[in-house]
């Protein structure tokens, strides 16, 4: 058995395709790495004041790898708000999921989103890739995710609770992320509070959708004054044509 196991090892070695995967792995996981070094860096210290060497340091790697699998400290550090976004979005549906109202939806939505730096770090990758062309396709493939993402989560809260959106799933994300984005990037720059920045947000959006016993009240308001209508027309009727 022992030698079994020791030629399948020998051969798994020699196999092409098995060393072609354990590198792709090897390279996954050193890239993985690196970024979880570089992320808090970054946010701390800013592109200028992060040197390679440090994040190589704080990685337990080589500077050669960073340029190896970056090129660049600001390939890098674009990757790195890009990455810290989406996970700030995941964060966010899952801090929704409790919701039971729309208005509680709305509510951990913006709670959780102005609670994180994530937003702020985003955006000066966006000031990056204006003097940066070549990074503007990671950039742009991350915000086509975010609002596809943030549409499909949206959409699934909607059709589990039976509310009735006021807007479409895309149009609704997309709005949502554009008001996060400008409040927070004002906000930071005047130094307001996560609270004051949450109250805003809510203010700006305003309501999303109904929830079902919204509609079921305003049907049956609906309904009451359309009867109410229908009984003052026929009393209207009946009295026009009474004689004197």
């Amino acid at each position: 058995m022992v030698e079994k196991s020791a030629q399948e090892s020998l051969e798994a070695v020699g196999d092409p395709k098995h060393a072609a995967r354990a590198t792709r792995s090897a390279g996954r996981k050193m890239r993985s790495l690196l970024l979880d070094a570089a992320s808090p860096l970054f946010r701390e210290r800013g592109l200028s004041g992060t040197a390679i060497t440090d994040i190589a340091a704080a990685a337990d790697a080589f500077p050669s790898q960073i340029t190896y699998y970056f090129r660049t400290k600001e390939a890098l550090f674009v990757e790195c708000a890009c990455r810290d976004l989406l996970y700030l979005a995941r964060a966010t549906e899952q801090a929704a999921l409790k919701a039971r109202t729309p208005g509680e939806y709305t509510r951990a939505l913006a709670e959780t989103v102005t609670a994180s730096d994530s937003i702020a770090f985003f955006a000066e990758a966006l000031t990056l890739t204006r003097r940066r062309q070549d990074l503007a396709p990671l950039v742009e493939r991350t915000i086509e995710r975010l609002h596809s993402e943030g549409a499909r989560a949206y959409a699934g809260q909607v059709a589990r609770h039976g509310w009735r959106s006021l807007r479409a799933p895309d149009d609704s994300s997309r709005r949502f992320w554009a008001v996060a984005i400008g409040i927070i990037l004002e906000g930071c720059a005047m130094g307001r509070s996560p609270e004051a920045l949450c109250a805003e947000m809510l203010c700006v959006l305003g309501e999303q959708a109904k929830s079902s016993s919204d509609t079921g009240r305003l049907r049956l308001v609906d309904e009451h004054n359309a009867s109410s209508h229908q009984n003052e027309g026929e009393g209207h009727d009946s009295a026009s044509h009474a004689g004197p």
